[in-house]
């Protein structure tokens, strides 16, 4: 299996792909529920990965009723993660340095706020090694819109169909082909159906994506 032809350029996106946050979130939003006095199930939560923040509040509403508590909810959710960092995701590091080698930039796209991807730059020293930064709070439209996507791919200076994008949800994935983007899909907690796999090149992790840009 290889690329339709060779990008020139990589986006990824950040959480559950380049860094292992999703069980880290999952576990702050079990907390929070069951601390405000509310149930959350693995199909509750698994519904809002991959989603930027004003879609996950118009999810919760729909669960819960117009009267859930948001800001608290969002509250209790920071409070329980803290100061942590989630891990990155093995083969992230050597993906980048093969990157580098072959002279491919790359950038970041994500339905994250500036705050949490400065905090996972700091924890592993990134911030220079990334040529564009696209996250929530720098489009109007968020995952599933493909506008994160045309705007990193834009900042790199590439057409997006140059640009490999490299996602973990099916939101991403819709948003990264949407772009027009070549789309792999390294499943985290969601798994691929068969919409993914007409999108997307499903690919078991990094290491495997890193194995097909250098072949």
């Amino acid at each position: 299996m290889s690329f339709p032809h060779p990008p020139k350029a990589v986006v990824f996106d950040l959480d559950g792909t380049l860094i292992d946050s999703e069980a880290l979130v999952r576990e702050s939003h079990f907390h929070a529920a069951k601390a405000l006095g509310y149930e959350m199930s693995d199909q509750q939560f698994l519904g809002l990965v991959g989603m930027h923040r004003e879609a996950n509040d118009l999810q919760l509403k729909a669960y819960y009723g117009d009267d859930f508590p948001l800001e608290l909810f969002i509250e209790t959710t920071r409070a329980f993660v803290g100061d942590r960092s989630a891990p990155l995701k093995s083969g992230a590091l050597e993906l980048m340095d093969a990157l580098d080698t072959l002279g491919l930039c790359f950038g970041l796209a994500t339905s994250s706020r500036r705050p949490w991807v400065d905090r996972h730059f700091q924890t592993y020293n990134l911030a220079n090694r990334f040529r564009a930064v696209v996250t929530r709070q720098d489009v109007i439209n968020g995952k599933p819109d493909p506008e994160p996507y045309l705007k990193a791919s834009a900042l790199l200076g590439f057409a997006p169909m140059d640009v490999l994008a490299i996602e973990d949800s099916h939101a991403g994935v819709r948003a990264a082909h949407a772009a027009g983007c070549i789309t792999v899909m390294i499943p985290d907690l969601l798994q691929p159906d068969d919409e993914m796999r007409t999108k997307a090149r499903v690919l078991a992790s990094l290491d495997d994506v890193r194995a097909l840009i250098t072949r």
